[in-house]
């Protein structure tokens, strides 16, 4: 296997070849020097997602390791944080259970349920999404709760010529998908939900890479076209987004962390968390993004709610 030293004592080992490497050499309850964050930043643009095992690190740790790349959001705009930890968003697959097994006792004739878990990149139903991930394993099953990402940077360039070319002047529309769960305190629960209009494909800000900016669970339709081929196209690139040759899948343990490039990747929670019975919960920093621009200098947009802005003092 490949070992890539990035810093005195730290190494980056690459899982596949277009994404994912596990990190070692690095105790993250200790604060970070300048040169581990310019190191650790550089090989996660090169990754797409970095993962960190045995790290005990505490809520308060998470938040400090979250800091040293940038400005941290409230834990969702819609969402609850983690009591007394308002950067903290808890995932726990108990809630989704109980989500997933009231919508189909529902009526026969209610709407289609949608589905808990999808191929998605964080809160792009805001203009500025956020910049980075950071999640860390809590409570995690003997087995079960896998969590799969894909670079949306290889999937766009495994395209034709003529299909990127297309792409790259388009945009769509990307909309909260009005999950059931608790919301933050102050949250109109009567309001439209948050919406946005983004690029169909974002240049990385830091790489200059070209990549898919659209996902099956917030990209609603591509502006300028019609339902029917709207919804062609997005079956096309939700398909190429989620192909494997493209993704790297990770066995959690508890206290291993996942950080990932939000403006690079997609990721998929657990497949199997509403046809399982299990325990499984992660808590997750994210730091605040800019907003997305397109390959024609398109600069995202607000349709509803606000910019995920740094609401939480540092």
């Amino acid at each position: 296997m490949t070992t890539i030293t990035v810093a005195q004592g730290l190494d980056v080992r690459p899982l596949t070849n277009v994404i994912g490497a596990e990190v070692t050499g690095i105790d993250l309850r200790q604060p970070l020097d300048e040169a581990a964050v310019a190191q650790i930043s550089d090989a996660l643009v090169r990754w797409k997602v970095l993962f960190f095992r045995d790290q005990h690190i505490t809520q308060d740790q998470q938040v400090a390791f979250g800091r040293a790349f940038g400005d941290l959001t409230p834990a969702h705009p819609i969402g609850a944080s983690v009591d007394e930890k308002p950067e903290l968003l808890a995932i726990d697959a108990r809630e989704h259970q109980q989500v997933f097994r009231y919508a189909v006792d529902r009526a026969p004739f209610a709407e289609p349920r949608r589905t808990l878990t999808g191929w998605h990149t964080d809160v792009t139903f805001v203009a500025n999404p956020p910049t980075a991930s950071i999640l860390r394993g809590v409570v995690i099953p003997l087995y079960g709760g896998d969590t799969m990402w894909t670079n949306l940077v290889a999937a766009y360039q495994d395209l034709s010529a003529p299909i990127r070319g297309l792409l790259d002047g388009l945009q769509a529309v990307h909309r909260w998908h009005g999950y059931e769960g608790r919301t933050r305190p102050g949250h109109d629960a009567g309001a439209p939900p948050p919406a946005a209009v983004h690029p169909v494909v974002r240049v990385h800000p830091v790489s200059g890479e070209k990549a898919l900016f659209v996902n099956p669970v917030f990209t609603r339709y591509i502006v300028g076209l019609s339902d029917r081929e709207s919804a062609a196209l997005l079956e096309l690139l939700f398909g190429q987004i989620s192909r494997p040759q493209f993704t790297v899948r990770f066995r959690w343990e508890p206290d291993s962390i996942a950080f990932w490039d939000n403006r690079a990747t997609a990721h998929v929670g657990p497949v199997d968390v509403t046809d399982g019975d299990y325990d499984r919960r992660v808590e997750r920093v994210t730091v605040v993004g800019d907003l997305t621009v397109g390959p024609d200098g398109f600069q995202s947009q607000t349709i509803d709610g606000e910019l995920f802005g740094a609401q939480v003092p540092s």
